[in-house]
């Protein structure tokens, strides 16, 4: 698989990017004004992006060609370029907590990737992901956590590996080029699930501007079990459990109060810290959730894997 750099593609690259996104798009609220009224707890507003969590596991995967996991990313990463169609993606990785209460927006336009894992093999680190950020869109996501009351500042920081990683797999640039701004923001430097959850009901209006959202984590993440599982080759236990149970917290409720309410269930739980020993894989979830709002939410797949889930959601409905 080729890999294409951004040193020659970059400006226009930015200026094609930008220009798509400067294009004039009717509200969400107005086309949903105009659809048949349904219930919100199960329908997506007409006209409103899906929103998405993705579990992104480790810089491997983008290497895995043939994990079960590579090909679910490749689908999904399909979907969005050929079906939703997005003007840009606002993303949050587990990777990028801020200190705190306080959140960060990325408003750099052009970045260098963050290579932020240890001992994996030279290719690991000269990997390239061609992306374009946003500082319109950043400052339009700045004045937002602005209006929810909730502290932000903007910064320049490159693209973590939970990011690149996923979207390398999702949005090959070859082979499925995303091709819109990607502006990255950061989670809570603390473990509320509450918090994040206010986090993606604040950003929850872009979905009306055709700006997709999407939560990057894991739906069991505990490294610390890894090397023993790998051992044993056995499934801990702890794994399905806890996968199942975030399944129901997400796909079975009336609406998002509920829904957040469930979720935040989850930290409370006695197999938490085995499945997450800490939160952050965890918290894009709630984030996702909150910018979802009342959608419906489906379970898109999952893969229990020895001290990993994979599961992988998707909020609302793809337009036809």
């Amino acid at each position: 698989m080729c890999w294409i750099s951004l040193t020659a593609t970059q400006p226009n690259l930015a200026q094609r990017i930008l220009q798509k996104l400067s294009r004039a798009t009717s509200s969400c609220a107005t086309r949903a004004a105009m659809a048949t009224s349904t219930s919100t707890a199960t329908t997506a507003a007409a006209g409103c992006t899906p929103v998405y969590f993705v579990s992104h596991g480790g810089p491997n995967l983008m290497y895995q060609v043939e994990h079960p996991a590579f090909h679910q990313l490749q689908k999904i990463g399909k979907e969005i370029t050929t079906k939703v169609k997005p003007k840009a993606v606002v993303v949050f990785s587990a990777h990028w907590q801020a200190a705190g209460s306080k959140v960060e927006v990325n408003t750099a336009e052009f970045t260098d990737l963050i290579y932020d894992y240890y001992g994996f093999p030279d290719r690991y680190y000269k990997h390239k992901y061609p992306n374009v950020g946003s500082q319109e869109l950043a400052e339009k996501v700045l004045g937002l956590l602005e209006e929810a009351g909730i502290e932000s500042e903007g910064v320049k920081r490159g693209l973590d590996h939970g990011v690149f990683a996923p979207f390398t797999c999702m949005f090959g640039p070859e082979e499925n080029p995303l091709g819109v701004p990607l502006v990255q923001v950061s989670l809570f430097g603390q473990e509320d699930p509450n918090m994040h959850y206010a986090l993606g009901k604040a950003v929850s209006k872009l979905r009306d501007e055709g700006v997709v959202i999407i939560g990057s984590g894991m739906a069991v993440h505990n490294l610390r079990d890894l090397r023993s599982a790998m051992m044993s080759g056995e499934l801990l236990d702890y794994v399905v459990p806890f996968d199942e149970a975030i399944k129901e917290a997400v796909t079975n409720v009336a609406s998002g109060e509920e829904r957040k309410a469930k979720l935040a269930e989850l930290l409370g739980r006695s197999d938490a810290r085995n499945a997450h020993p800490t939160f952050e894989h965890l918290l894009p979830v709630h984030i996702a959730s909150g910018a979802a709002g009342d959608d419906k939410a489906v379970q898109l797949w999952t893969l229990p894997e020895m001290s990993m889930s994979w599961a992988q959601y998707r909020f609302g409905e793809v337009q036809s």
